[in-house]
């Protein structure tokens, strides 16, 4: 039943993927993501309902806008399967469950972080702020505990020191998104800073590498890497969890 779920959910999973890369696009501009249609950045041309299907119609143009014929973004078919992909999974390890709406909403919310965050250098309040209420409103009704509300800010004040001892690596945003991942995961949220942190450690070693003391002034988006971590905790937290305090 739970597999089955999880490929009914993949179709609608699409669906939100092709929504959050219209709010990547506008949002963070202040302009509208339902209004005007969709449309070709580079001609202006409405794309038809048959072009915007998602992740089918870049295959079936092959990644190029049918009337001017300039390139499409691989960006936006992996947003789309990203996103379907993740909200499929909340199925399988939760069940056809309230936590599995709230993981999905979870799933779909650091996905629409990441990418403007890769985009724009910025993860909007105007998605994480909203986002962190509704996960913890949702969080406590399933489970009432004033954990999550610790979680969160803790998480959020972890993150906070974080950036004032290293500005040019951390940004506010990145604070109130531990906040969104704290209210979401409770105890588990150790596990999803770590992974973050652990995870940027990657490519922060190949700028310094490439570039030696100048890599200081460079900075990464660390919203993806901190959602990554969200992820890994969401799906395996608990179990990473009990068998590391197994080990005592």
């Amino acid at each position: 039943m739970n597999a089955a779920a999880a490929v009914v959910a993949f179709v609608p999973g699409l669906a939100f993927g092709s929504f959050l890369n219209v709010v990547a696009a506008r949002l963070p501009d202040g302009r509208s993501v339902v209004h005007p249609p969709s449309a070709c950045p580079t001609c202006d041309t409405q794309i038809a309902p048959r072009d915007n299907i998602p992740v089918l119609s870049y295959l079936l143009l092959r990644g190029r806008c049918r009337n001017c014929r300039a390139t499409i973004g691989w960006q936006y078919p992996a947003v789309e399967l990203l996103t379907a992909l993740l909200v499929a999974a909340c199925f399988p390890a939760f069940g056809l469950t309230f936590e599995a709406a709230t993981a999905a909403f979870f799933c779909i919310t650091l996905v629409a972080g990441s990418v403007i965050d890769v985009e724009r250098l910025v993860i909007p309040n105007r998605i994480v702020l909203p986002a962190a209420a509704v996960d913890l409103a949702a969080q406590t009704i399933r489970e009432p505990s004033p954990e999550w509300a610790i979680a969160g800010f803790g998480a959020a004040l972890f993150l906070l020191f974080a950036a004032l001892a290293y500005p040019a690596g951390l940004g506010m945003g990145d604070v109130k998104l531990a906040l969104l991942i704290g209210f979401a995961l409770r105890r588990t949220v150790p596990i999803a800073l770590m992974v973050g942190f652990v995870a940027a450690l990657v490519p922060s070693a190949v700028l310094l590498a490439r570039h030696g003391r100048a890599a200081r002034k460079m900075g990464i988006p660390f919203g993806p890497f901190l959602a990554l971590g969200g992820i890994v905790a969401l799906f395996w937290g608990e179990a990473i969890l009990d068998a590391y305090l197994g080990s005592f």
